[in-house]
């Protein structure tokens, strides 16, 4: 397998989009029992000040952050991400074609280029997971859906084949999600990355044997529709995750996300169930590692 560029090789910088607080706030306190990221995007840069990869794990260390399963969209931020993995041993790697880039693959006949790429990638043993795939409906028009539901399957076929999680990316196409991955056969370990559905959706997915992961949005004002979800699903198939640089907790949202303001939806989480954070703690982790293994 041909080795994947150094990590500093390929980094993006998110647009600022009249944001008017792009500083990184301010560290909270750190947890007493460590958990983990599950999703984050570390090769996106963000914020007044450029956090490169060893300073990410280091600010998320000091807060209880034992580690970061770092996600992918494209071939390049696959790359970096194995490489991370390769780098750092508090990073786990998810490899693969965003539902949103896969009609634009295809487009380039390049598509089935793409995911023989992740095929290679998926091979490496700090590779954990195949992520983020999926369906958006949002981003993409029914022209691009072909693409979505080719690319989604032939994902699902690559978790199966290297006996790995997958994490899935699901906006505005529930119900075609869950009903393709009952008709193609769900990987053993399927995660429903920044889940966006409602308690019905939860316990449908939960049944299934499928994780549900929260981000900072649950935090939201807006958001009951996940407060209510993560009541209703089964401790043993909660993870969370921050999806930095976006979707950061409030207080701070708005401004730049990143491992280290895990806690602050960690605690908001065990509040919403009405247990104790060291509980609660204790769980993610277990079910971050079941799902990744150590790492």
């Amino acid at each position: 397998m041909s080795s994947p560029e150094a990590p500093e090789t390929y980094v993006r910088e998110r647009a600022k989009d009249g944001r008017k607080d792009i500083r990184y706030p301010a560290a909270p306190e750190p947890l007493a029992v460590p958990v983990y990221d599950n999703h984050a995007h570390l090769e996106i840069t963000d914020g007044d000040e450029s956090l490169d990869l060893a300073a990410h794990l280091e600010r998320a260390l000091e807060v209880g952050i034992a580690g970061v399963v770092q996600a992918s969209g494209d071939i390049e931020s696959s790359r970096w991400a194995v490489a991370a993995a390769e780098a750092h041993p508090r990073v786990l790697a998810a490899v693969a074609i965003h539902p949103n880039d896969a009609p634009v693959y295809d487009a380039a006949g390049r598509l089935d280029e793409a995911i023989a790429v992740m095929d290679e990638l998926a091979a490496h043993p700090r590779v954990r997971a195949i992520g983020e795939t999926g369906l958006d409906y949002f981003r993409t028009d029914e022209s691009g859906r072909p693409a979505q539901h080719r690319s989604f399957e032939a994902h699902i076929a690559l978790a199966k084949k290297h006996g790995i999680a997958m994490q899935i990316h699901d906006r505005d196409a529930h119900r075609d999600v869950l009903d393709t991955l009952v008709r193609v056969g769900a990987p053993e370990k399927t995660v429903f990355h920044c889940f966006s559905g409602d308690a019905d959706m939860a316990r449908e997915a939960a049944d299934a044997g499928y994780w549900l992961s929260f981000a900072g949005n649950i935090t939201f004002k807006n958001a009951q529709n996940l407060r209510d979800a993560l009541a209703v699903t089964p401790r043993e198939r909660i993870l969370v995750e921050t999806d930095a640089p976006f979707l950061t907790p409030v207080p701070h949202r708005g401004r730049p996300n990143a491992p280290y303001l895990v806690p602050v939806t960690v605690r908001f989480m065990a509040a919403e169930l009405g247990i104790d954070v060291d509980e609660l703690c204790a769980q993610l982790a277990a079910n971050t590692v079941e799902v990744y293994g150590e790492f």
